[in-house]
């Protein structure tokens, strides 16, 4: 049967933080921030295999500290990143089986990611859509020149704030990794890559307490969202 591999890219740094701990690996109430995305993805019947994607100094405390110790059992391997996000999903990429046909990737630290989230992308990708998950923008956008002059304020209605999970057919992404490696282009998220390769992708409902925690003050939102869970 083809199955659906997660690529967790966690192999940041987490400057912005100002921690001395990665940011993944900080305490979110009772489990570090990567325990709780990996176990949402460990929960999810559609999902068959989950491959954390690491920075080579945390291989050894993940392993240990997240992987055995919250039983983790969709996790076979462990991989190495890269210099960039890109290079990491990319080296992610490398190790998906020959009988997966569809990649999920999610950042590691979006820990409010849901059950339902993953099966409806999964579910697209499985249809040959390549898919994202994102909000509406509440805020209205202006573009500015470099001097912090308004060029242009933006069709709101228009706008969503992209997040992950995003799924692809194995084949798309794959296609899409090649070509912006040929091109020597690097993309903010997978998804930019599979559009600059000529494919389309598909916006969906996620959720705005699906945030990406990379800075104090979202590790601040991130305790209250779980306490109203």
């Amino acid at each position: 049967m083809p199955k659906a591999t997660a690529l967790i890219p966690a192999a940041g740094m987490g400057k912005r933080m100002g921690k001395a701990v990665a940011k993944q690996f900080l305490p979110l109430a009772d489990k570090p921030m990567l325990a709780h995305t990996l176990l949402v993805f460990q929960r999810a019947v559609e999902i068959d295999e989950i491959i954390p994607i690491l920075s080579e100094e945390d291989m050894e405390s993940c392993l240990a500290g997240i992987i055995e110790h919250y039983h983790i059992t969709k996790v076979r391997t462990l991989v190495v990143g890269g210099k960039q996000r890109q290079d990491s999903v990319y080296e992610g990429l490398l190790k998906v089986d020959q009988d997966t046909d569809v990649v999920v990737v999610h950042d590691g630290v979006r820990p409010f990611v849901t059950q339902d989230m993953i099966r409806a992308t999964v579910d697209l990708a499985r249809q040959g859509t390549s898919v994202t998950v994102g909000v509406p923008l509440k805020d209205t956008v202006k573009e500015v020149d470099a001097h912090g002059m308004v060029l242009s304020t933006l069709e709101r209605s228009r706008l969503w704030a992209i997040q992950t999970p995003q799924a692809f057919p194995v084949s798309v992404l794959r296609e899409a990794y090649e070509q912006s490696y040929m091109h020597r282009f690097y993309g903010t998220d997978d998804a930019a890559l599979v559009e600059r390769s000529g494919g389309k992708v598909r916006v969906i409902m996620g959720s705005y307490d699906n945030i990406k925690i990379t800075t104090p003050e979202d590790l601040l939102i991130a305790e209250e969202i779980l306490k109203g869970r």
